[in-house]
């Protein structure tokens, strides 16, 4: 029975002009995407990806305007049954400068990695002035990324 998986990302640009991203280690894949992921049930859009934030980044954020919803037909990458909707909001915090971030894309330890089936993750900033769509790993976040890009001027 397919079923639709609504997820919930974040646009979190500091005062340096950087993006904030996600690095992971998911079933043995390794991927780069915006920070966020699967809204619960009984959460409304913007709480699940307050939620989120502080389970990935230890942040305390204020969501800001909705940036982007998936409009095109999306298989998820993970199976091949869900329909994928992702919701983008602009995030907004003060304390970007505490965020554990790394400074290398997927700078595992090996232990981390050593599981086919297991999950790592770290988070990384990207400036803007040098970030492309092909940063991102899924379809959805490089739609994001190419509008985030074609609206901003650098």
């Amino acid at each position: 029975m397919a079923l639709f998986n609504v997820r919930v990302y974040g646009i979190l640009i500091d005062e340096q002009e950087r993006l904030l991203v996600s690095d992971e280690f998911i079933r043995g894949n390794y991927i780069t995407k915006l920070p966020g992921g699967g809204l619960e049930i009984g959460e409304g859009t913007r709480e699940g990806l307050a939620r989120e934030f502080m389970e990935e980044a230890n942040l305390e954020v204020t969501i800001g305007d909705h940036f982007y919803t998936t409009d095109f037909f999306q298989i998820s990458a993970f199976n091949n049954v869900d329909q994928i909707i992702s919701i983008y909001y602009y995030v907004f915090a003060k304390n970007t400068d505490q965020v554990q971030t790394k400074e290398k894309q997927f700078d595992f330890l090996p232990e981390q990695v050593a599981n086919p089936a297991g999950t790592a993750e770290h988070l990384r900033w990207i400036p803007i002035s040098e970030l492309v769509v092909d940063d991102m790993t899924l379809p959805i976040d490089k739609v994001a990324i190419q509008i985030l890009l074609n609206n901003r001027r650098f």
